[in-house]
This record gives structure tokens, sequence and C-alpha cells, in this order.
């Protein structure tokens, strides 16, 4: 019985984060969503500001902390291990929900690119953010990083799997595509106001932040040197750039 209850668990936190992954190509590109990124309940500018960071602060922190080996160690002696990565994913899939909900539109235009073959491509551009972002994930195991391989394996009986660290496609020129997408897509688009670019900038900011000096520092501390030897060869987020190499 407790193990079909994980199991339900990891599959209803699969169906959430599914939602919220979809939403949020709706909420940024303003697309067949009921509440997009310039939608909602309008505030004045200082106080629409300091929600918006404070929603983006919930959602850095938690994904921070609990995406770190240390506070897992801690968490699997509170809750089943094989309900920890479900639980991440359920509670980053919930405050994304929220972040939509509550968030305050600032709609002053920053840029509006008027030439329809421009904003075609910018389209084309955001819409290929996502798809690396949604590739990127069954490059590296899909089912794995959301959560339904552990809940499956303990239905099953079955030990636990790992992610196993292989340079495959988009992670032979980059070594955090699914990060890649998100920049992209959170930053194509032909008509940019001052709520979407408050978005894109601290999200992004957080991306570089969280990668640089916390990701990449757990990711040298479990795969070891061949990590060391992958930074060195392949770039953080953009293809052939020098700037993004980890320096030894």
């Amino acid at each position: 019985m407790k193990k079909s209850i994980i199991f339900l668990y990891g599959v209803l936190s699969y169906f959430v984060f599914f939602i919220a992954f979809l939403y949020s190509i709706g909420f940024i590109g303003r697309l067949l969503v009921p509440k997009d990124i310039n939608m909602g309940m309008e505030s004045n500018l200082t106080e629409s500001i300091i929600i918006n960071l404070l929603l983006l602060s919930v959602f850095a922190i938690q994904h921070t902390i609990m995406a770190r080996p240390s506070f897992k160690k801690w968490w699997t002696k509170i809750i089943d291990p094989a309900m920890e990565r479900s639980t991440f994913v359920l509670l980053t899939s919930l405050i994304l929900l929220l972040i939509f909900w509550q968030w305050r539109p600032m709609t002053d235009m920053v840029w509006e690119v008027q030439n329809e073959t421009f904003a075609f491509i910018l389209n084309i551009i955001f819409w290929l953010g996502w798809l690396i972002v949604f590739l990127s994930t069954f490059m590296i195991n899909h089912f794995h990083l959301f959560g339904l391989d552990q809940v499956y394996n303990n239905f099953k009986s079955k030990p636990p799997t790992g992610l196993n660290f292989k340079e495959i496609f988009f992670y032979k020129f980059v070594r955090h595509p699914i990060m890649t997408g998100f920049i992209i897509a959170f930053w194509a688009t032909p008509s940019m106001t001052t709520g979407h670019l408050l978005f894109a900038v601290v999200t992004t900011l957080y991306i570089l932040i969280a990668v640089k000096f916390f990701e990449e520092r757990d990711l040298k501390n479990e795969i070891g040197e061949a990590y060391e030897s992958y930074q060195k060869r392949v770039p953080m987020f953009f293809p052939f750039t020098k700037f993004n190499k980890s320096k030894k």
C-alpha cells in the first residue's frame, strides 16, 4: 500500500509539473492562458516590482535549498527517499503556479518589433528555446529528472538508479542546455514589456548564479575529474564561447 501511494504521489507531482511547464510557455509567450505576464491586477510600479521580486525570490530560495545534496541527505531522513525528487518537483511547480497567479503586470513597452519578418524570427527562437529545454531533459533521463523513475523503481522493488554523466547531443556543445533553452525562451520576444524584462533579467541572473556557484560545485563533487575535464572543454551555456569556460 505504501509503495502504491508513493507511486501515485509521484505521478500526481509529474502531472502538476506538466501543467506548470505548459502554462509557463503560455505565460511568457502570452498564448492561450487566462493570465499571462502582461495581464492581471495592476499595482503601482514600486509595489509591482516588490511583489514580483518576492515571488521570484521564493522560487529561487526553494529551488536552491532543496537541490543541494546536504538538504537531500537531511530531508530523506524525514520522507521516503523515493519521494524526494517528486516532492522537489511538486513544490517547484506549485511555486511557479503561484508566480503566474500573483504576478503583477508592468506593461510599459521596452521594445516592440514592428517588422513582421523579424517578429516571426523572434517567435521561432522563442519556441526553439522551449524545444531545447524539453529535448535536453530526455538526453539525460527525463523521467528520473522529474521523479517518475524513482517512484516506479520503488513500486517494483528495484534498486534506485541515478543520472549517468554522458556527453551526448546538446551536452557535447554546452554543459547546461536546459538552462540555455530557458534563457533563450525568456528573452526571445518581439514585444518586451518592463514586467517581462524584470522576469527575464532576474531569472537569468538566478540561473547564472545558481549554476556557477552551486550546481557546478555539486557536479564536481559527485563526478570528480571527469566533470572537471568537461568544464575545461565545453562552455557552460552557449556554444563556441570562451567566456563561459570554467578556469582551473
